[in-house]
């Protein structure tokens, strides 16, 4: 199963309210190496969040912690190696996979929230919002991706 398939299936699981897959025509190289940059990119990616911290080490989990535009933060548990992302913390889950595809890349990206109570918080996301993330966040990463 590739790491875009897996998302899939953690989507499914999460009944995540962003859920999308686009091929970039760029190396996955140029690509996940944005992605991976989670310090220096994914406030990009992102634009809710304002800063994300990583713990230093080469171990593939870590420690984050977050902060987002409106200065809360929170901790994250994150799993991050070749082609796969995944970032959790007690109330939300974000993951992003990728695989080459020719000479493109295929990207997925999902978020959702933990508590099950907020699933119609997450139904209302994914009608108002889900899917003009996810095109703003793909946009971004080509645009950044194509200037490594």
């Amino acid at each position: 199963m590739t790491h875009p398939d897996r998302l899939r299936v953690l989507s499914a699981g999460l009944r995540a309210p962003l859920h999308a897959e686009r091929r970039i025509a760029l190396p996955f190289e140029q690509v996940w190496a944005v992605v991976a940059d989670l310090e220096g990119e994914l406030p990009h990616l992102i634009s809710f969040v304002r800063e994300f911290r990583v713990a230093p080490g080469d171990s593939e989990r870590k420690a984050a912690r977050a902060v987002d535009v409106l200065g809360f933060s929170g901790d994250f548990e994150v799993r991050l190696g070749p082609g796969w992302c995944l970032m959790q913390s007690r109330l939300v889950t974000m993951a992003m996979a990728a695989e080459p595809d020719g000479d493109g890349t295929r990207l997925a990206v999902c978020g959702a929230l933990r508590p099950a109570a907020l699933g119609p918080v997450q139904r209302v996301y994914r009608r108002l919002l889900g899917e003009r993330r996810a095109r703003a966040f793909f946009r971004e990463v080509e645009r950044r991706a194509a200037l490594r």
